[in-house]
């Protein structure tokens, strides 16, 4: 099937979650006619370069033989294009070879790189995470010799965390970096889980690795980052002799084949401290954060993909008697073009919530005022576990429904639609699973100076409900966001009254429903947007956005109040039911 990059639908977006303010406000070379440009040859490079490879990554995948990784074919070739187009560089800092570009851009690119070839999107993606963290935290040397090779690609970063025994509880890690003498470490563990720990796509691999030292505390306060190279960096910048560390095998996976999962062994391994010791855990979520992000792109990025050929499946498939198609395309069954419109109105929601995730994180760094830049910051801590967390739900979920569309066509493999879903699996997972994500919303980020980071937001979502219960097309939207907005609050004021269990139980509906709000009032927004436009009248694809709206509304909207009475319930159930009680009899 045919990739499409969706540059309308991009470019759209960002406007309507007010890019086209940030860049007028803090980007001096930047206009609407350059965003524009680059979507453009990002869309072209995308659709001519990674989408083909696409398939052939799912079927023959990464390989590893005599302890190398060789990248799946073609995936080599085409990160060279990769990094010679520019596409590594756009929203690092010009200082270290960097674009300068916004982080909003980025992220809309790198949508198009992942819907294309989510596989091959991880590589640069972790390399991100890599410069944001050496940028905040890398020592003079790091950031003079390490991260203006990780800015332009032609190194990549790799972000080592989980072990056998630690995955999500790192503070149960038993990697150690011993001091050498000389002001470095000797770093020796395992890793598993490693996505692109090594591979042939780059000359050099720069792991991020957690670990602790001799001497430190036991937990989280005792582990430290450390950078280690693939090939060890000399002074002058040059590579020098082959570190000790390997891949000792490549995990066997339900998706994402051409993405080499590694399991890395440091034997005695040269290695630096990145920032300071028993800081490992706020500088590895320098990188964390970033990749959390950037996976709730891939979620709409793999859903993308999949309505794509949902709807191509749906135009081109003849099946029986249909209502609106006359040559009896399914695409004319009313609960086939349902299904198409919802899985779409969910696409443009998830997307909207990351963009705007996006701007806020530009804005955190280069609003005029240190009031504004913190607003800004706490309400993109805030929406970043809903942007991971809902989007990647949302990309499953979507994926699984383009299946449906296909009928039987879509369980096997021939048509491509499974792998989508078999891909798409794995972005609620990883990067700190769902609940997680859910756990960080409850526990830390709605209670945010008391709630007041949460109760703006609802504010803000109000406002956008009764701007559109005053335009008569938009009318039933309006009103029933508001009622998802009084569902939320409600819940909220419940979240923050109740610590605990009872909220730790509540808080994947709490995320669930939030993202249903949240979703819903970036529709609206949208909607208002196109009707604001000049050619709206002339445009069926600006009038679609109310249409979208509108289905979202009756068919996700409308089950918020429910949700949220649910939530509330508090979990005794839970507390009370053992294992036994569970298990077959």
């Amino acid at each position: 099937m045919t990739f499409r990059a969706p540059v309308r639908d991009l470019a759209f977006a960002l406007s309507a979650v007010g890019h086209d303010a940030l860049i007028a406000r803090a980007y001096a070379d930047l206009d609407a006619d350059t965003v524009a440009a680059v979507l453009e040859a990002a869309g072209a490079f995308t659709t001519d370069i990674l989408a083909p490879l696409n398939r052939k990554g799912d079927t023959e995948g990464a390989r590893y033989e005599n302890g190398k990784v060789t990248a799946a074919p073609g995936f080599a070739e085409a990160y060279q294009a990769f990094v010679a187009g520019g596409w590594n560089s756009l929203s690092a800092d010009p200082a270290h070879g960097g674009q300068g570009l916004s982080k909003a851009m980025e992220l809309a690119v790198f949508e198009m790189v992942h819907a294309a070839n989510m596989a091959f999107g991880l590589c640069p993606m972790l390399t991100q995470g890599a410069i944001e963290a050496l940028d905040l935290h890398g020592t003079e040397r790091q950031k003079r010799l390490v991260l203006p090779k990780l800015v332009s690609g032609e190194w990549t970063g790799a972000m080592c965390l989980t072990e056998p025994q630690a995955g999500s509880d790192l503070a149960a890690l038993t990697s150690i970096a011993r001091p050498d003498g000389q002001g470095g470490y000797r770093l020796s563990g395992q890793k598993i889980y490693i996505t692109w720990g090594d591979h042939d796509a780059a000359e050099n691999i720069c792991h991020l690795v957690i670990a602790r030292t001799p001497d430190a505390p036991p937990g989280v306060k005792g582990i430290s980052l450390f950078l280690a190279s693939k090939f060890q960096v000399k002074d002058d910048g040059g590579l020098g002799p082959r570190n000790d560390f390997r891949a000792a095998s490549i995990e066997h996976k339900l998706g994402i084949h051409g993405s080499p999962t590694c399991v890395m062994l440091y034997e005695d391994a040269q290695a630096e401290l990145v920032g300071e010791l028993g800081q490992g855990i706020p500088h590895m979520f320098v990188m964390m954060n970033a990749a959390r992000l950037q996976v709730g792109v891939q979620g709409v990025a793999i859903a993308e993909r999949a309505f794509q050929q949902a709807l191509a499946f749906a135009q081109d498939r003849k099946q029986g008697r249909t209502v609106w198609e006359a040559d009896g395309a399914i695409y004319g069954h009313p609960d086939v073009r349902r299904t198409l419109m919802l899985m779409k109105a969910k696409i443009e929601a998830a997307r909207a919530i990351c963009l705007t995730t996006g701007v806020l994180s530009d804005l955190g760094r280069l609003a005029d005022s240190e009031e504004e830049r913190a607003a800004a910051k706490a309400r993109q801590e805030l929406l970043t576990p809903i942007a991971k967390a809902w989007s990647t739900d949302i990309g499953v979920e979507v994926a699984s429904m383009g299946l449906q569309v296909h009928g039987g066509m879509g369980f096997i493999e021939e048509t491509g639609a499974a792998q989508h879903y078999r891909d798409a699996r794995i972005a609620p997972i990883y990067e700190g699973t769902n609940g997680i994500q859910a756990i960080d919303l409850v526990g830390r980020k709605v209670r945010m100076a008391d709630g007041a980071v949460m109760k703006s937001l609802l504010g803000d979502l109000a406002l956008t409900a009764e701007r559109l219960s005053e335009v008569p097309d938009l009318a039933i939207v309006g009103r029933r966001l508001g009622a998802g907005v009084a569902a939320l609050e409600r819940a909220t004021d419940w979240i923050l009254a109740n610590g605990g269990p009872p909220s730790l139980s509540a808080a994947t509906p709490y995320l669930k429903l939030a993202g249903d709000v949240i979703g819903g009032a970036m529709l609206g927004r949208q909607a208002l947007a196109a009707a604001g436009s000049p050619t709206f009248s002339d445009d069926p694809w600006l009038k679609s956005k109310a249409a979208l709206a509108r289905v979202f509304a009756g068919q996700v909207l409308t089950q918020a109040p429910g949700l949220a009475d649910g939530l509330m319930d508090g979990g005794d159930d839970l507390e009370a039911t053992s294992a036994q009680a569970l298990s077959a009899s």
